[in-house]
């Protein structure tokens, strides 16, 4: 994991909170510094940054590298040290206090996670409702209720958690190609519905696809394409890894506990299937559908009209191209052709931001 810190450095309190912290992480991370906005743009870029921590909020040095984090796609990790305290806003006069606000709200906001020093800062950071993911960490600068091996142990768990945030954004094109022929394997039960040829389990970043598969609560279908496949994947028990999610963020369900159980009539089954996905997408409901639309039973003549019938045809058919981009949903399946338009786009989107904080 590459982190890079920036901090001013006219603050000898952070300063030196910064180098009990890269002293500490040097086991477990590459950790460069940065003190100055000329250079902290090339550093992060060069280096190849996974996480930005930003310390402070009360200088342009920080609203630049906050903008610097959005502009290269980093996510970023902010220790407020004490600057948003009541006490240390009322200190600054009205229009450094109203112009503080304004620049920084948005991007603390945007902040995978904030970390404070204790339960007062917390209390206050809370007030503001600025930003939902604040972890507690003491500093061992100020405090010997901690040691400095253990706030880095606990920084670094905090930096994990962000990695371990939708992960589907994270993955390279290896990883993602092989994420679809192991949903597809897992769905079907064959490896011949799939080219084996793609898949090298050598190139997979297994973590941000079992931690994915987790999020989703896909883990069945993916672990038996895995089994399938014959893949040698490592043992992560994706259960206890912490991770961040949109306030919105519920765990996907099985569709029988929403939709109900198949009652003898496969198109009304499938009818109401494709009103609850188009409703609610999320991955497990587009492959326990695409499921259904494999079946012998599968009218499409008569689908294809009760869609109609429903005024879904145009949905549906936006639907079927979003399945058949996510799990490979097979153009003799398909019950009526696919439509690609910007609702499309809407729909793809709201499928692959699902995880997005």
């Amino acid at each position: 994991m590459n982190v890079l810190h920036i901090y001013p450095k006219n603050s000898e309190l952070i300063h030196q909170h910064v180098s009990l912290l890269v002293e500490g992480l040097k086991q477990s991370a590459n950790v460069q510094v940065a003190d100055n906005n000329k250079s902290f743009y090339a550093q992060a870029r060069d280096m190849q940054a996974d996480i930005l921590h930003i310390h402070g909020v009360n200088s342009m040095l920080q609203t630049k590298a906050m903008r610097c984090a959005q502009k290269l796609g980093i996510r970023y990790v902010v220790t407020l040290h004490g600057q948003l305290e009541p006490w240390a806003i009322s200190a600054q006069r009205a229009n450094q206090r109203l112009g503080l606000l304004i620049a920084q709200k948005d991007y603390v906001a945007k902040a995978y996670a904030v970390i404070s020093f204790g339960k007062v800062e917390t209390s206050a950071f809370k007030t503001l409702g600025w930003n939902p993911r604040i972890e507690e960490i003491r500093n061992a600068v100020i405090t010997n209720t901690v040691s400095q091996a253990e706030m880095a142990a606990q920084t670094f768990a905090v930096y994990q958690k962000v990695q371990d945030s939708n992960t589907l954004e994270k993955m390279d094109a290896n990883t993602l190609a092989a994420l679809k022929a192991i949903i597809k394997v897992g769905m079907m039960g064959d490896k011949r519905w799939v080219d084996t040829t793609t898949v090298d389990p050598r190139l997979i970043n297994w973590r941000h696809l079992m931690v994915y598969a987790e999020h989703e609560n896909i883990v069945n279908y993916t672990d038996y394409g895995i089994r399938i496949l014959g893949l040698s994947a490592p043992l992560i028990d994706t259960q206890k890894i912490a991770a961040f999610f949109p306030s919105s963020y519920t765990r996907p369900k099985p569709l029988k506990e929403v939709v109900g159980d198949y009652q003898g009539d496969q198109t009304d089954y499938l009818i109401r299937i494709i009103r609850y996905v188009l409703k609610t997408p999320t991955l497990l409901g587009a492959m326990e559908l695409t499921r259904e639309l494999y079946r012998d039973n599968v009218d499409d003549d008569q689908l294809a009209e009760k869609l109609e019938d429903a005024g879904l045809t145009k949905s549906a058919a936006r639907l079927i191209q979003v399945l058949s981009e996510f799990v490979m949903l097979d153009e003799g399946y398909m019950p009526i052709d696919p439509i690609d338009d910007k609702l499309t786009e809407k729909l793809r989107n709201n499928l692959k931001n699902h995880l997005k904080i």
